[in-house]
């Protein structure tokens, strides 16, 4: 014989919750298309200039002024990263979701018509029409596993540009709602 809880009762027991997943790479990237992030184009000089699309800017100190992001190692930007002094940081506008798209995409001619750039402080390529920008000099390089998490002291920077924020989510380039 079954005894059900009274129906009171059954509204306080908790929610059945589901086995946790081991940990792996696929468990990473769903927690993390659930976190809502800011979308950042990264730029670097060496031969030819270099830039990929970033979610995991992070400002680490006020004093001095430092910033932090991550980069893969088989990233076609590694080798010029690797070796860079200084690089630049573009925070989007919800406007430039195809710039976002450009960065992000493997063997796209990133600095090509229609993107916009020129040469900005320390000789680093600074995009055109963007909320906000900072020039860094790298202090370190950490290995992160397959990645390299790239520490910059901030020497420059302009944040008047307006609009509202890129916003990457579920796998998407997105607006920012009220």
């Amino acid at each position: 014989m079954t005894v059900s809880p009274h129906p009171r009762l059954q509204a306080a027991l908790p929610p059945q919750r589901p086995a946790p997943r081991p940990g792996g790479p696929e468990l990473l990237r769903s927690v993390f298309r659930r976190h809502a992030a800011g979308v950042a184009v990264i730029t670097a000089r060496g031969e030819r200039p270099v830039g990929f699309t970033a979610t995991s800017l992070t400002s680490v100190s006020a004093d001095p002024p430092m910033i932090s992001f991550g980069v893969g190692t088989s990233s076609s930007s590694w080798p010029v990263l690797a070796e860079a002094a200084h690089i630049a940081v573009h925070v989007l506008g919800e406007h430039q979701r195809e710039l976002a798209a450009t960065f992000a995409r493997s063997g796209a001619d990133r600095f090509g018509a229609p993107t916009r750039w020129y040469e900005g402080p320390e000789g680093v390529p600074v995009l055109h029409g963007v909320q906000a920008w900072l020039v860094g000099r790298i202090v370190a390089r950490v290995p992160a596993g397959d990645h390299r998490l790239v520490l910059a002291e901030v020497v420059a920077g302009d944040a008047s540009g307006g609009g509202r924020p890129l916003l990457y989510h579920e796998g998407r380039f997105n607006a920012l709602r009220d």
